[in-house]
């Protein structure tokens, strides 16, 4: 996509809208002195688990590590009946092929980070190489890293154009477009990478690699989530969104489904448009379930260590 054919005609990257960040640290505290009664709480808990990308993107990841977790993934906790399964296994594009053939038909999708994740610090020759690479190994989605370098230097056509090339890349696996926010550093500048992002054929907007600090927030998210309502309401076009880093704890991703819901609609409570980029989320999860429907906590050994 070029950008004379975007969705929208915007003739200049920094014009869009600025961000008022004590509103939106405000409007984002309030969500989270919303009340969860019991059954809501419990049904929020299982929505949260069939939202998560489970991930693991280490250096020292082994195809037996991978195996472990999509088997985790699969079976979240057999000794409690009626728990979903994890939206996605997350991994390196070496590790896809392993991933795809242990999931095997159980509708899991496998997920790969490239673009020379985590800096993004490679030629456009490479970045389009590994994307294909991963999604010839079996890849349902692709998560990209942008190109923060150029971006802070105000290069917003080449960070436009990279995602579209990426885009084109991916075929038929979707596209999601990690912005790192904890190095645009103001939530005026989250707000713009999300609108190139989205214009350039994002088919979700991700927070952070989870690499480093701050990661996910929630007034950042919610920056992030105001931008997809936007760009909704210009073309009609439904992006998704993916906090990743930073949340593994179940109350707090409670928190984030109760702002989704009203800030963009029930139309993307779902994992299709909407994940959790987490490792240890999950158990912590699956002890508040096992909480809720036996009214004792089970310790924490008795989940496994991903």
């Amino acid at each position: 996509m070029k950008r004379s054919e975007s969705l929208f005609a915007i003739p200049d990257f920094s014009l869009s809208p600025r961000i008022d960040q004590v509103g939106a640290e405000e409007r984002a505290s309030r969500f989270t002195k919303r009340s969860i009664k019991k059954e809501s709480k419990l049904n929020g808990l299982k929505l949260v688990l069939n939202m998560i990308d489970l991930t693991t993107l280490e250096g020292k990841d082994t195809e037996g590590k991978v195996r472990q977790l999509c088997y985790k993934a699969m079976h979240p906790h057999d000794a409690v009946p009626g728990i979903p399964t994890v939206a996605a296994i997350c991994v390196y594009p070496s590790m896809v092929k392993v991933a795809k053939k242990t999931l095997g038909d159980s509708g899991i999708k496998v997920a790969s980070v490239v673009t020379a994740f985590p800096s993004g610090q490679a030629p456009r020759d490479v970045k389009i190489r590994d994307t294909k690479f991963a999604v010839n190994e079996g890849a349902d989605e692709v998560d990209m890293v942008i190109s923060r370098g150029k971006f802070h230097a105000g290069d917003y056509n080449f960070v436009f154009d990279e995602i579209a090339a990426i885009k084109e890349a991916c075929g038929d696996a979707r596209l999601k477009v990690i912005l790192e926010t904890g190095e645009l550093g103001t939530f005026d500048k989250v707000r713009r990478a999300s609108d190139i992002a989205m214009q350039a054929g994002a088919d979700f907007i991700k927070t952070s690699t989870g690499k480093i600090q701050p990661a996910a927030t929630m007034p950042v998210t919610l920056v992030m989530l105001e931008a997809i309502r936007d760009f909704y309401y210009k073309t009609g076009r439904m992006v998704g969104m993916k906090p990743a880093g930073g949340i593994s704890k179940s109350k707090l991703a409670l928190h984030y489904l109760v702002m989704v819901k009203e800030v963009l609609g029930e139309d993307w409570l779902n994992n299709h448009w909407f994940r959790f980029g987490a490792s240890s989320l999950a158990n912590d999860v699956l002890m508040q379930i096992v909480k809720e429907k036996t009214g004792v906590y089970q310790a924490a050994n008795y989940f496994s260590v991903d």
